[in-house]
């Protein structure tokens, strides 16, 4: 029975992700625009600091895994859609904020990286088998949040006016820890549900040929 359940589980996983290949440029906007909302809502996990204009938030979360989920392309789209329907007024970035005003927020930095982040972790793990395993998935998180630091930074540091230490004290010190917890948990739920085996032309798909899922 078990080995059953197993089965069925790995052919699931591969079967979602040869059917996202597959998709359209259409229905792969309409998944884009899932992920959009899964990291809204994740951004509604909310915890301010009392020494940075900048929160601890689970869209984070949302924002890396949108690459893994829809693509690169679409994840960075994704991302996009998320950005932009804030600005226009949903209400859905970290504490419910959103409209205009976010443009001139010490956060805006870290929106526009999540678009990067997002397109990155998702060309990588599409290109290569042996980048879905755990220890490759924790490397792309990591170098996923490290490109959501440095764009967020970036705009921290316009915001208020302030120099590069202060900018790593209020911007991304704080954040370490907690980034590296989220990015084991996605690299943990990535590496579980991406097959491992061939659903695109990887550059290494020779080396697991017989690989089924």
């Amino acid at each position: 029975m078990e080995n059953v359940l197993v089965n069925r589980w790995l052919q699931t996983r591969y079967a979602f992700f040869h059917w996202r290949q597959e998709l359209s440029s259409t229905k792969k906007l309409y998944l884009a625009i899932g992920m959009a909302g899964i990291t809204g809502l994740m951004a509604q996990i909310y915890i301010p600091l009392p020494f940075t204009p900048v929160p601890i938030t689970g869209q984070v979360f949302g924002a890396l895994l949108s690459g893994i989920i829809c693509g690169g392309l679409f994840g960075a789209i994704s991302q996009g859609i998320y950005l932009c329907l804030g600005i226009l007024g949903l209400p859905w970035f970290a504490g419910a904020k959103g409209g205009l005003n976010i443009i001139g927020d010490p956060t805006i930095g870290y929106l526009i990286g999540f678009i990067f982040s997002a397109f990155i972790i998702g060309k990588l793990t599409d290109r290569k088998i042996g980048n879905r395993k755990f220890l490759s998935q924790f490397g792309l998180m990591i170098i996923g949040v490290l490109i959501i630091y440095g764009f967020g930074a970036m705009g921290l540091a316009v915001v208020i006016h302030s120099g590069l230490k202060e900018t790593l004290l209020k911007g991304v010190i704080p954040f370490i820890g907690v980034d590296l917890i989220k990015s084991c948990f996605a690299a943990g739920i990535s590496s579980s549900i991406l097959p491992k085996a061939s659903y695109n032309e990887e550059v290494d798909k020779n080396l697991y040929s017989s690989n089924k899922y």
